[in-house]
């Protein structure tokens, strides 16, 4: 079996990918071997989705502050963040939209050229960076630009990670089958960096694209380090009816409402200080509350919804910055949003929880790094604030890819993967999932997962609800064992690749969904009907699953607290 070898390698491409890539080129003084392995074609990565903002302090001449920025966010996360972790993130994300702009970003400007900023929920001051409203191509396109600046740097795109390269303790790379030729690849590094993403195709109605399936994640587990808060799932409330497509914050941050099919403007019920500006978690509780009591709308998917209204938005400013949205409504509900509301609804769209990392982005296991929606520091601790997430990729992303390029520099060892740890990959690839004659179709696996998470792990959750979703989820995993894959040819077979997403998929959610029964609280994105009330006696702490023989084993650890004591959320 073939094994190439690199100082560094990078999975993911997307803004932590490239940034971390950025970051360890600089540091290396371009000296180091960096490889970016990616599964897609590097431009075709999730990031590029992000439309709204990108968080940080730019102008403290008129109030703001990384002070206020760091409160709101804590305080976004239902006091389940790590206080260290957010001023330091806070204190950073400033330098990283000016190296961004100095890189070529085309921020959108004010009147007077300085960069323009504008309010995003549970912000108290308008602190989202744009660029319209397509924020992350525009990002995407700007690193991948400086990337080119950065050369050699080895790029394997299309070739996808089947698992983690581990031995005597250590990470020493990754095994990955380069797409095009079906060959399984041992790729060594000293250094390894997971930046795949999130884990949101969990679920069927989601804002995310079909490739963001937890690789990284899953691989981890299975290596023994330990998944964080994965209970945590954030649900965007304004997904577009029937698809989920991500409707932007930024609707509502340049003014637009939320109606019911009374025509009230529901949200100051629950929130009447922030209104739509309110955080995530509680505009989408909201909304299904809306539902549940009859004063939502019916498509005829089946699916309830509201309304995001844009009317009290000037045509002009729609068509300055919200050009992408009145694409979406025309394109996927045959709507113009110049001239009717569109109908949405809340539809999975992040994930707070993923690999634990310490505040350097390092792992547990030596030799690997985590950065990006992957991993979890914890910034967003219970509940993501919007607009935080692109600026953590580009933070942590660089801070990752600091570590990993210091931890190299300090090392005169060479790496290599044994012959055996190949063998074993290349037999449970080739033998026992793509040798196998008949069993279970991997897209009717994904179907049924996609169905019980939308009706039992959704917005509110129960007792009930989760442990049928735990015993399907079971079952499930243990139907895959027996998983055939139909295509049996080698190069480009996306059924073997998506095969081994589907099961990745399953492992994930038995970890959502056992946390999130252990969890008798609620907290943030976390809403149990049966346990109303947030619990810091008992909850105040993050959870930790390790992969076990019979299923995630749950430890917790205690949140750091700096300076903020928890109190109650109101906006």
């Amino acid at each position: 079996m073939q094994m190439v070898s690199h100082d560094i390698v990078i999975v993911g491409s997307g803004l932590a990918g490239l940034r971390a890539a950025i970051q360890a080129s600089i540091v290396g003084n371009g000296k180091l071997d960096i490889a970016i392995v990616s599964k897609l074609l590097l431009m075709r990565s999730h990031s590029v989705a992000a439309e709204g903002g990108t968080a940080a302090v730019l102008y403290t001449d008129e109030g703001d502050s990384t002070e206020l920025h760091a409160f709101d966010t804590i305080k976004g996360s239902d006091y389940l963040a790590d206080q260290d972790a957010v001023e330091r993130f806070v204190r950073l994300a400033p330098e990283e939209i000016l190296r961004l702009e100095h890189w070529g970003m085309p921020w959108s400007r004010r009147a007077d050229g300085r960069i323009a900023q504008r309010p995003f929920g549970g912000h108290s001051f308008p602190r989202a960076t744009f660029a319209g409203d397509r924020v992350g191509f525009y990002e995407m396109q700007t690193l991948y630009g400086t990337l080119m600046k950065y050369q050699p740097i080895h790029i394997y795109e299309e070739w996808y990670m089947t698992d983690l390269a581990v031995e005597d303790g250590i990470c020493r790379g990754i095994v990955a089958i380069d797409m095009k030729s079906g060959e399984l690849v041992g790729i060594a590094a000293k250094a390894t960096i997971i930046a795949t993403g999130g884990l949101g195709r969990l679920y069927g109605f989601t804002t995310y694209s079909h490739t963001v399936t937890g690789d990284g994640a899953a691989a981890c587990y299975r290596a023994g380090v330990p998944l964080k808060d994965m209970e945590f799932i954030q649900f965007h409330p304004t997904g577009l009816v029937p698809s989920g497509i991500l409707l932007s914050e930024a609707v509502r941050g340049e003014g637009g409402l939320l109606l019911n099919n009374k025509g009230e403007r529901f949200m100051q019920k629950y929130a009447p200080k922030m209104m739509e500006l309110a955080p995530r978690d509680i505009i989408s509780r909201s909304i299904v509350k809306e539902l549940m009591e009859g004063r939502g709308f019916k498509d005829p998917s089946g699916l309830d919804y509201v309304l995001l209204d844009f009317s009290k938005i000037p045509k002009e400013r729609i068509m300055e910055r919200l050009t992408m949205m009145v694409e979406i409504g025309e394109s996927f509900a045959g709507i113009n949003p110049n001239e009717a509301p569109l109908p949405v609804r809340p539809s999975a769209h992040y994930s707070m929880g993923g690999i634990s990392t310490d505040i350097d982005a390092k792992t547990m296991l030596r030799g690997l790094w985590a950065a990006g929606e992957a991993a979890s520091v914890s910034v967003h601790g219970a509940n993501r604030l919007g607009s935080n997430s692109t600026i953590a990729c580009l933070v942590f992303g660089r801070i990752a890819g600091e570590g990993a390029a210091r931890y190299v520099q300090g090392s005169d060892q060479t790496v290599s993967i044994s012959q055996a740890l190949l063998q074993r990959e290349e037999r449970r690839i080739f033998d026992e999932i793509l040798g196998k004659e008949a069993g279970e179709d991997p897209y009717e696996l994904k179907k049924e997962l996609w169905e019980t998470m939308d009706e039992y792990v959704y917005v509110f959750r129960d007792e009930k609800g989760l442990t049928q979703a735990l015993h399907k989820i079971r079952e499930l995993k243990d139907r895959a064992r027996s998983v055939r894959v139909q295509d049996r040819s080698r190069n480009f077979n996306t059924n073997l690749t998506g095969t081994l997403e589907t099961l990745n998929l399953i492992q994930l959610a038995e970890v959502v969904v056992n946390a999130a029964l252990l969890r008798k609280e609620s907290r943030g994105a976390h809403a149990r009907v049966d346990y109303p009330t947030r619990d810091d006696i008992n909850f105040l702490k993050h959870s930790l699953s390790y992969n076990a023989v019979d299923g995630p084993r749950v430890e917790y650890i205690p949140v750091k607290i700096t300076k903020w004591q928890p109190q109650e959320r109101k906006y």
